[in-house]
């Protein structure tokens, strides 16, 4: 699907149930974009456990931050 093409994600802390590399696959499958970094154009932040700075900058920018959880509802949202 492309249900996140255009978006833009930074991946922040440990997930419960997928490592980084398989959240970047399946963000990536659903047309979405992944970077290391949280700039005004982000569009979300997905804060696993011991989320620190990112989640810190995302929050000052407004950006929102989801949890794992939250990332998979955004994706079964058809």
């Amino acid at each position: 699907s492309s249900i996140l093409a255009g978006k833009s994600f930074v991946l922040t802390g440990t997930l419960e149930h997928m490592t980084r590399q398989q959240a970047t696959e399946l963000i990536e499958k659903h047309g979405g974009s992944c970077t290391a970094s949280v700039s005004k154009k982000t569009a979300y932040v997905v804060a696993g456990a011991a989320a620190g700075s990112k989640r810190i900058k995302a929050e000052q920018l407004g950006i929102p931050v989801l949890s794992e959880a939250d990332l998979l509802s955004l994706l079964e949202q058809k």
